[in-house]
């Protein structure tokens, strides 16, 4: 069973680029750009990337494991027509089978996968500012 609508996977699928925002010890926050793919039963996000262990996302989720991570893009300009998927969730450290996963290139064997708790979209399911284009932040029961 998927935790995302038909059409959120299917807006997922056709993206690459995510922001990921986790939390420092010192509760500063810290947002990146991070590559990501949706999970194969369609219930999670996983993240890869270079050397995920020794980044600072990594450090802050050992000690922090709440995460957000955004994904968006514009549908048009001209009308503004933004659209996107925001996941609140728990991040699990996944210290091998990232190269396995996210090919070769992937340099170290780590990856996270956020396992949502709340997803929040727009504009995927119809225009992003009429009621049908938003769908309500909604909690997602494990």
């Amino acid at each position: 069973m998927t935790t995302f609508s038909p059409a959120e996977v299917a807006y997922l699928e056709n993206q690459r680029l995510a922001r990921l925002a986790t939390v420092g010890p010192n509760g500063a926050p810290h947002v990146v750009p991070v590559g990501f793919e949706v999970s194969e039963d369609g219930t999670a996000l996983d993240v890869g990337g270079h050397d995920l262990v020794a980044s600072k996302k990594w450090r802050d989720l050992v000690g922090n494991p709440n995460a957000a991570i955004v994904i968006d893009d514009l549908a048009a300009v001209d009308p503004w027509t933004p659209r996107g998927i925001e996941v609140r969730g728990t991040a699990e450290l996944r210290p091998t089978g990232g190269s396995d996963k996210f090919g070769p290139d992937v340099r170290g064997q780590a990856w996270i996968r956020i396992v949502p708790r709340y997803i929040t979209s727009w504009g995927i399911e119809g225009h992003a500012f009429s009621p049908a284009g938003r769908r309500r932040t909604r909690r997602v029961d494990p």
